[in-house]
């Protein structure tokens, strides 16, 4: 009896192999007004990294419009061998009354369809509090979705199963 993994059990680690292209994570380039990193790393329900995932985030431009010429809005980004990402964008704009966010989808194996979350931001306190959204989420599980300040940017960590789990929503 083989105790090996399947393809009907798993997804990946082919991800980065056809979903991922030179400029993914770069939404904006390094010298766009306001550009900043959002950084972080992907762990399963043991806490280990997952080194052969994916984050593909979808956003806003700064005044909270979609398919701005010039803004694609779009990045992708497969994690490194210690389950880390990084995008390179811009903070989003307000878009209906939602505070600044990110939409990010996550690929991962053992995953048979992505899961998805939102960023926010932990310096948009005021924004954060009126978002619709973020206001269904119960109170003790907001932490899991917003992104802290950091050097260079943000770090938003995700967490895929277990108490830690980062708020996923069906879409």
């Amino acid at each position: 009896m083989s105790t090996n993994a399947t393809p009907s059990q798993t997804v990946g680690p082919y991800l980065s192999i056809g979903l991922t292209w030179d400029e993914g994570p770069h939404v904006v380039a390094a010298d766009a007004p306001g550009a900043v990193w959002l950084r972080g790393e992907i762990r399963d329900g043991r806490g280990d990294v997952v080194k052969d995932a994916l984050v593909e985030t979808w956003q806003s431009d700064p005044s909270g419009r979609f398919h701005t010429p010039g803004f694609r809005g779009l990045g992708r980004c497969a994690t490194d061998d210690d389950g880390r990402y990084a995008i390179r964008t811009v903070k989003p704009g307000v878009v209906q009354d939602q505070a600044p966010h990110l939409d990010m989808s996550v690929f991962a194996r053992g995953l048979l369809h992505r899961v998805v979350t939102r960023v926010y931001f932990a310096d948009e306190p005021a924004a954060n509090e009126a978002d619709p959204v973020l206001a269904r989420v119960p109170a003790d599980r907001r932490g899991t979705l917003i992104a802290s300040k950091s050097q260079d940017g943000y770090r938003f960590d995700i967490t895929l199963q277990g108490p830690d789990e980062t708020v996923f929503f069906t879409i």
